[in-house]
């Protein structure tokens, strides 16, 4: 297996800028003005300041704009590992951020594994991002994001036998909640940030390139909506999650969130576990 050097953590300085949040807010049919400068930011909502910076004519030719770092060659990776998912995600909540705070951003390349599957050679690449508001020495929010490069067009990841048991009694717990992402909402999360992969936006790209039934809910659109159920409906404050992406959601098919014995799940139209997530 090869050995990569990695580059050096990339440090800049963010704003949590009053008008994004109110932007997230507003996706999120929150009322904007119940957002203002001094509050704190709600727990998930910081996605926005991990956003890329990658100019246009450098973006994959999936439009993705890359993972906040720069990734060491993988030995052509770019033509031989062209599909990219996101397979899970962990984040510490370590303090809060201030709405109109500055904050420091630290991103790196944790590590990088290579292996080879019946579908071929695939990397998993597992990156870092910290946030500390400058006021503070600590980070209030640590986040480690696991995504995974495969070769050319294979089929979608298939639920387990164990997760797609039916949810028969779990549809009708008190406090599930049903959503239908659709076109608009995808295209609001990918903008606030930066995401410009087209499996999330086009859906010509999404069928007739990546083999898939339709346009890709995000991964952290499925997070985020998690985070706002444990902080609107279970009225719990978060200090740390861990998701896994067993399945891709997608648009205008209902998703189902339901808790159970202390984890959360999403369930898509068929009944069928797409994603999980311990929370703490």
């Amino acid at each position: 297996m090869a050995e990569y050097i990695l580059e050096a953590p990339i440090k800049s300085n963010e704003i949590c800028s009053l008008s994004m949040v109110r932007r997230v807010a507003a996706m999120l049919d929150i009322e904007p003005k119940s957002l203002s400068n001094g509050g704190i930011l709600p727990k998930g909502w910081h996605f926005f300041m991990l956003a890329g910076e990658t100019r246009k004519s450098e973006l994959r030719k999936d439009g993705f704009p890359g993972l906040g770092v720069p990734i060491p060659d993988l030995g052509g990776a770019a033509s031989r590992l062209p599909r990219l998912l996101l397979g899970g995600r962990a984040v510490a909540y370590l303090g809060e951020i201030t709405i109109g705070s500055e904050v420091e951003r630290i991103s790196f390349i944790k590590e990088i594994k290579e292996k080879t599957t019946h579908n071929g050679r695939m990397a998993i690449v597992t990156i870092q991002h910290e946030l500390r508001p400058i006021s503070q020495e600590q980070s209030a929010i640590v986040e480690t994001q696991t995504y995974i490069l495969l070769e050319g067009k294979t089929a979608p990841p298939q639920p387990s036998a164990t997760a797609a048991a039916s949810i028969g009694s779990e549809l009708n717990m008190v406090g599930a909640k049903q959503f239908i992402p659709d076109e608009t909402l995808l295209f609001q999360y990918s903008a606030l940030g930066f995401n410009s992969h087209k499996i999330h936006l086009d859906r010509n790209y999404a069928r007739n390139v990546e083999g898939l039934p339709d346009l890709v809910v995000n991964g952290g659109l499925a997070t985020l909506l998690m985070t706002e159920f444990i902080r609107n409906d279970m009225k719990l404050d978060l200090a740390e999650i861990k998701v896994k992406h067993i399945a891709p959601l997608y648009c205008n098919r209902p998703l189902t969130i339901v808790s159970e014995e202390g984890e959360l799940k999403i369930y898509n139209e068929n009944n069928e576990v797409a994603v999980t997530m311990a929370h703490k």
